[in-house]
């Protein structure tokens, strides 16, 4: 393994001296960070559902549970830093989870999406930083619960979450269990949408209202 390793090093200086005499610097940078890409990419791609052509992963995945139940569509751009669960057991429970992600999405970067029941990302989604999405939560809000750690609380879900095309979420949003997000919406930054969102809503808050409806 380490003589591999000696060798792909010496591949990679000598290419880099190539480059330094074809390339400018800002030229061999851009190089080199769609390469890191397109290798990344390369490498995780086998593991989902589907994965889409010309779809891409920014280097590197923080957390990726349960791919085999993950679809990304095509032409989609995941961001750094991204944590895509989908979990099928947790001690003794057993889920069907599934998380679709639709064509020409684009996921900003520190983004975490958890699934035990459905999450779909419809088609042209684009999202800023930070987003939380999950359909499930640990244990309920009831007394008898609250004696258990939440850590080893049961996984429950309120309900499936959907986003439809064309929605534009600012940073640091947070989406719940059972919303549906209608199409065309924007989601401001720093909003918690904790119900439905019907088509072409302008939302912003905690919980999220309607600050305007395009029709």
């Amino acid at each position: 393994m380490r003589i591999f390793v000696l060798f792909l090093e010496n591949i990679c200086c000598i290419l880099g001296v190539l480059f330094s005499l074809l390339f400018n610097r800002r030229v061999f940078i851009a190089c080199i960070r769609h390469s890191k890409i397109a290798i990344y990419t390369g490498f995780v791609r086998n593991r989902f559902k589907s994965f889409g052509k010309y779809s891409r992963v920014q280097p590197k995945f923080c957390n990726l549970v349960g791919s085999e139940y993950i679809n990304i569509g095509e032409n989609c751009f995941l961001n750094k830093n991204i944590e895509l669960t989908a979990i099928d057991r947790f001690g003794q429970q057993h889920f069907s989870p599934s998380i679709k992600i639709g064509d020409n999405v684009q996921i900003g970067m520190n983004a975490k999406i958890t699934a035990i029941n459905s999450i779909v990302i419809s088609n042209g989604v684009l999202t800023g930083r930070n987003l939380l999405i999950t359909d499930n939560a640990h244990g309920e809000s009831l007394r008898e619960g609250l004696d258990i750690i939440p850590v080893r609380r049961p996984l429950i879900s309120k309900g499936a979450v959907y986003i439809g095309e064309n929605v534009w979420i600012g940073d640091n949003v947070t989406i719940l269990p059972g919303v549906n997000i209608g199409y065309g919406c924007i989601i401001a930054a720093n909003s918690v949408v904790t119900k439905n969102i019907p088509d072409y809503s302008v939302v912003g808050g905690i919980p999220a209202g309607i600050l305007k409806t395009m029709v």
